[in-house]
């Protein structure tokens, strides 16, 4: 078969390999049909993350059940499946707490209490390196998909590939971002980052009732993106965070935002100064980002962290937070706790999700699809690929 298999940062290219077989009695193999880039990807494909083997990468991915195991209760081969990025066995102490990015099942050689990079890491996640599992991912012809009792979802016919896509991550993410915002109506939210993420919790802080919605970049291209699919307001950083945080508390009666998300992480744009200490500090990236979030949040508001943080940071703000009494969450986003009331949210027509992809490739293009992702050229902003094209 086909697929997309990174050999080192910055090195990914469609390749001929072996289909996947069916290992354990509740795997299903999956023709994949439709999958995407998604931005966390790139982490790996810059070496920010490290993956030392040649594998398969992507965990945004659906499509038509070619074989059952055993053990497969409930689906059938024919059956059109989306599937949630974290790899979750559905029964261990996290499963049952609606935390599937913490299963203590999936990810057996690197799974502890401790977390970090390099340490001990939580539930595995499909096509995200050997320390989330090893599992191959979904940018292929043909994947292995393992807890099929629990993860798959089955698509209604009334929705196409596209529509309903994005259930496996970056709509599920983007909500998470909300829902630990405890966004419950009349807040202004302010979103840091205009990726497919960032546009996607703009949307689901009007499903939730939001008053106003603000959402920040670097890149007046995305800023429009974010516009025209999420009617939110736009603020281009452009003077660094201290203009971005003194904008935002001029719209907020100079208290500041009831919520804001990190929709960006550990690699946003920086300066050489900003990379010079980054290494001085040996820090992976930088936590800029996240700080100008709490900047920008009121006393006592919610900081929702969605993007990728690996490792520790110099001079975190602890002062700050505790000064402000800011409330701050973050992590693998819990989508199988979400997917379900989302895809209703998509069928019942209440939110529209394939308006933000901008490249249609074949499989073939995959170097060509991270290259216009990475750099952010061509107006890219979401990148779907076909395996069979």
């Amino acid at each position: 078969m086909k697929a997309a298999v990174i050999h080192g940062p910055g090195k990914i290219t469609c390749d001929n390999i072996d289909d996947p077989t069916i290992e354990n009695q509740d795997d299903i193999i999956l023709k994949v049909t439709s999958t995407a880039i998604c931005g966390s990807d790139l982490h790996i494909f810059s070496g920010g993350i490290p993956q030392p083997r040649p594998m398969v990468l992507g965990h945004e991915f659906m499509g038509i059940i070619e074989e059952v195991g055993k053990g497969v209760t409930h689906l059938k081969p024919g059956d059109r499946v989306v599937v949630p990025f974290p790899v979750a066995c559905g029964s261990c102490f996290f499963c049952n707490h609606e935390l599937p990015g913490h299963c203590e099942n999936s990810n057996p050689d690197h799974y502890g209490p401790e977390g970090g990079l390099l340490t001990q890491k939580g539930g595995a996640l499909f096509g995200y390196t050997d320390l989330y599992g090893g599992y191959d991912g979904g940018q292929a012809q043909y994947v292995r998909v393992p807890y099929a009792n629990f993860g798959p979802r089955i698509v209604p016919d009334s929705l196409t590939d596209e529509q309903a896509l994005f259930l496996t991550d970056i709509f599920p993410t983007g909500y998470t971002g909300i829902d630990w915002g405890e966004v419950k109506g009349g807040e202004t939210v302010a979103i840091f980052g205009s990726g497919p993420v960032g546009i996607m919790a703009a949307k689901s802080a009007w499903l939730r009732g939001a008053a106003r919605v603000i959402v920040v970049d670097t890149l007046q291209y995305r800023l429009d993106k974010a516009k025209a699919t999420a009617n939110c307001e736009t603020v281009l950083w452009e003077d660094g965070p201290k203009g971005v945080v003194e904008q935002i508390r001029e719209k907020t009666q100079g208290r500041g935002a009831d919520v804001c998300v990190d929709a960006v992480g550990f690699e946003p744009e920086r300066s050489l100064l900003d990379k010079a200490k980054a290494v001085v500090n040996f820090e992976k990236g930088s936590v800029k980002v996240l700080e100008a979030c709490m900047s920008a949040v009121r006393r006592g508001g919610i900081v929702s962290v969605l993007g990728v943080y690996p490792t520790t940071y110099d001079n975190f703000p602890i002062g700050q937070f505790f000064d402000k009494g800011i409330i701050m969450k973050g992590g693998q986003a819990p989508a199988h706790k979400h997917i379900d009331k989302l895809m209703k949210y998509v069928t019942d027509g209440k939110v529209k999700l394939d308006d933000i992809i901008t490249h249609r490739l074949p499989l073939t293009e995959i170097a060509h699809g991270y290259d216009i992702f990475d750099k952010k050229e061509d107006g890219c902003v979401k990148v779907v690929l076909d395996p069979w094209a």
